[in-house]
This record gives structure tokens, sequence and C-alpha cells, in this order.
């Protein structure tokens, strides 16, 4: 918007210019546009006649623009210098917040998955990472340090995704929950997994950790469970905030929301802190310039403009209902995403590599965190928590 500059005056008859306070004289006031106008009277402006005032219009110089979308490639990533930090990772699914690490040049030296698919991506995709395969129930904290060749205290970060279909608001919530139930190709209790990621906490002692699940979890009767781990994890040792974000203010072309806990022990004497969204968000056509309307999960049978955001990308591919996650090219044209741009909206590496079929593939995509959203959340504790710790 331009600058709007008001301008009003009263002339002497020597047609000199004086403040108003000089008597039979005039004034000119720079009313930028940030600041209210003067008061509106029946007359005019601030007391001045409506023949007394004009406009004045000075363009402004136009905003800084936003980079375009681009998420660094895989061979990229690896080529980044290690940052002097170690993270270890819980729940990891195929990779998608060990890959956010690393872009922000986290060494990720051990992580824990227990989906044989989910595995296979990782192992495809961080083969530097010491992937444990068990029950994380049957993980003992004694273990992860051993394999790491560290004491209790001295790992860095601890990170953990616990399944969140329990708490999810697109699932059936508290029907299920004490329940084991069918969870990607297996079937599990997953309402109790929040406990076991608190219980490594209290054994390895990390100096930071990172906890991720979906808004669900601070919801309706959800809420309680989130006190009760919000108490748990304090009372572990730790300063500990949570907030809900969402990626796409984080720099992701997809509207995500998830709850992000951040703990500090206690005798770092720091507090977390959470990334600041940026001035700008990305939309799927910056991330697919091809596609010209779509339909998502989140917005079922609407058709939404590409000018903006995706909805959330859920877990399932939308088989059960055809009009569901569905794309359209052109305006006669409808079918699903493809891989391909399944990558592109949920922010992972063109060159990621996905194994499975089309459907165990979307998964992987649709349960994790997106890399470029979870890069802003280490890249904050690496510089606002890590770096002030005194040796």
């Amino acid at each position: 918007m331009p600058e709007m500059r008001l301008r009003m005056e009263r002339q002497e008859r020597s047609g000199r210019m004086k403040k108003r306070r000089d008597m039979g004289g005039a004034r000119r006031l720079h009313i930028p546009d940030s600041e209210p106008s003067p008061t509106v009277m029946a007359c005019g402006i601030g007391s001045v006649n409506t023949s007394q005032y004009q406009i004045e219009s000075k363009q402004m110089k136009p905003e800084t623009t936003k980079p375009p979308y681009r998420v660094p490639l895989m061979t990229e990533i690896r080529a980044l210098p290690w940052n002097g930090y170690t993270a270890a990772s819980t729940f990891s699914g195929c990779g998608g917040s060990s890959l956010g690490y690393k872009m922000s040049g986290f060494k990720v030296a051990w992580a824990s998955e227990f989906i044989p698919a989910a595995q296979e991506t990782y192992r495809a995709n961080h083969p530097g990472t010491i992937l444990d395969t068990r029950d994380i129930r049957t993980v003992q904290p004694e273990e992860v340090l051993a394999a790491l060749k560290m004491q209790p205290g001295d790992l860095d970060l601890l990170d953990g995704s616990p399944p969140c279909a329990s708490f999810s608001t697109a699932g059936k919530r508290e029907a299920g929950w004490g329940k084991v139930k069918k969870y990607s190709d297996g079937a599990q209790r997953t309402d109790d997994l929040f406990h076991e990621f608190i219980r490594l906490v209290r054994g390895i002692r990390p100096k930071v950790f990172v906890a991720e699940n979906v808004s669900g979890l601070v919801k309706g009767t959800a809420k309680g469970y989130f006190l009760e781990i919000l108490a748990a994890m304090k009372a572990s040792g730790y300063r500990v905030a949570c907030r809900v974000l969402d990626a796409q203010w984080l720099g992701v072309p997809q509207q995500r929301q998830r709850t992000i806990f951040i703990g500090v022990r206690e005798d770092l004497k720091l507090d977390p802190v959470h990334p600041s969204p940026l001035p700008y968000r990305y939309s799927v056509r910056d991330a697919l310039p091809w596609i010209q309307q779509m339909q998502t999960g989140s917005y079922g049978a609407e058709w939404r403009t590409t000018d903006e955001p995706s909805g959330a990308v859920l877990s399932s591919d939308g088989t059960r209902d055809h009009r569901r996650n569905v794309v359209a090219e052109s305006g006669t044209e409808k079918r699903k995403f493809t891989i391909a741009e399944l990558r592109r909206i949920c922010a992972f590496p063109d060159d990621f590599i996905l194994t499975g079929s089309y459907a165990q593939q979307w998964e992987r995509l649709g349960r994790a965190v997106p890399p470029v959203m979870m890069a802003a959340i280490a890249a904050t504790v690496r510089d606002e928590i890590l770096a002030k710790i005194k040796p």
C-alpha cells in the first residue's frame, strides 16, 4: 500500500508557512500510514477546514519477495559440515525429522523404528545412522548410550515422534485408547508411547529433547493426557515449553499443525525456544507450477486454488474416498498426486528414496514431519540453546 502524506495548511497573506501555534500561521502534518488519522470532524480533519487539506500519495518500495521454493537435494545435505552436535531419534519413521536435523548440521547417530516398511526407507536415506528395529518398549537407555559410546548427560539432543493416531482429530481418538489396533503394516497400542519416550529421556539425560505430535493432543478430551505428559517431562528435570506450530509458516507448502515439546535440562539454566514464523508462505503453485486446482484430505470434495498451501497430507492416499487427495492439471483431467509431487508438498528432497507400493510411499510421507519444518526447529535449538551452553 502506498504511504499517504496528509498535508493540512492555512496560508498567511505573505504566503509563508508557519506552525499551527503561530497566530494566523499554517501547518503541515505528515501522517504515515502506520499511524491513525487525526480526528475526523464535521467540517474537516483535525479542526482544519475541508478546503485547507489535501492527500499526497507516495509509492513505497516493494516488499522483499520470498525466495523461490526449493528443498536441498540429499547429495547437498550430506555435503553440509557437521555443526558439532549429535542427535538421536526415536519413532523415526522414514526419517523426515532426522533429515531436518541433518539440514541444520546435526549428526544423527542413532535411530529407532519398529515398522518394517519405514525401516527400509530409513536405511535407504540414512546409511550412516545406527537403526534399532526393536519395539521401543524393550529398548533400554543404557543400550542407546552404549551404541553412542556416551555417558548419561553427554547426548546433545534426543528427538521423538510417538505415533499419534490415538490423538489425531482425523481419527477416532479416545475410542481407541488403551486398545491394540491396526497401525501401518501391523497392530499395536499407541497411546502409551509418549511415556516410553520420557523413560528414555530420564535414562539418557540429553541436554535437550524435542518431542512432536499432532495438534489434537492439546484439544478436547486428549488435553488431560497432554497435561499428564507435560507434568512427567518437567518432573524428569527439564524446563519444558510446548507450542502448536504450523508447517506453512516454516517454509512448507502445506497446512500442517504439530504440537512441539522442547525440553532443556534444568542444570543448564536455559529456557526452551521455538522458531519464529516466516513473513511469507509457499503455495502449491510455488512447489508445483503445473497444478491448477486441487482437493486434499482436509477439504474433502471442495476444489481449492493452488495459490495457497495444501491442506494437511494424511497417511492414507484416499483410496476409500475417490474425492480425497485429488489434483487437477487442467479443467478436464483429475488424478492422484504422483509421489514426486507429494515429496514437494511435504518438503522432502526430490531425490529422497521411498520404497514399497504407492500406498506405502504415501503413508511414509503422510506420517512424517516435513524435513524443512524440523530444520527450522533444529536451527533454533542449535543457535538459541545448545550454542549458549557454557563449557
